[in-house]
């Protein structure tokens, strides 16, 4: 993870962590995230959510162990229907922090910091690791889609039933291969 990846994203305070005087030792930094966290967000694909996040940081000599819990509900727009819905997601994940005037690291899960650097942004971290914890696929369960959406969208009630209803229009040698499971 890169700390400028998302360079058009606002900052809020309450995510930089100034580390300079801690000493060596470990810290915990509870955080709540909820809605507004997304909408400061350019370009954000959660729309919502209330998650608890928990950032365990660990001093040492030449680096931080930074580790990051998180669990809550997040809102993304159903693949089907297009409507919001909750979704529970939960992360665990570790990064190390790293002090080095050279950037010396490919790995996603080390971020170098300049020996000049005094605080720690743990806002693109928060967005990076919840966005890559989403699943696939986000739909409602069966018959909870809006259904004026998914006619519109599709010209029928349900996408799963349309095969079914075009039989007589496929290849009938399609038709065939189908019964043969």
């Amino acid at each position: 993870m890169h700390p400028d990846i998302f360079s058009s994203m606002k900052s809020k305070n309450e995510f930089v962590i100034p580390f300079e005087g801690l000493k060596i030792g470990k810290y915990l930094y509870e955080y709540q995230v909820d809605t507004s966290f997304f909408e400061e967000l350019d370009y954000s694909i959660i729309q919502g959510g209330d998650i608890k996040v928990n950032f365990n940081l660990e001093k040492k000599e030449t680096m931080m162990l930074g580790q990051f819990e998180m669990e809550g509900t997040v809102q993304l727009p159903c693949d089907r229907c297009n409507d919001l819905m909750e979704t529970p997601i939960t992360v665990s994940h570790l990064i190390i922090y790293k002090f080095s005037d050279e950037d010396i690291s490919d790995d996603e899960n080390l971020i170098v910091l300049p020996s000049s650097a005094f605080t720690i942004d743990i806002t693109n971290n928060i967005y990076e690791l919840l966005t890559v914890a989403l699943p696939t696929r986000v739909v409602h369960e069966e018959n909870e889609c809006n259904e004026e959406m998914l006619d519109l969208l599709y010209g029928f009630e349900d996408p799963e039933d349309d095969e079914e209803d075009n039989d007589e229009d496929i290849d009938p040698r399609w038709n065939d291969l189908k019964k043969l499971k």
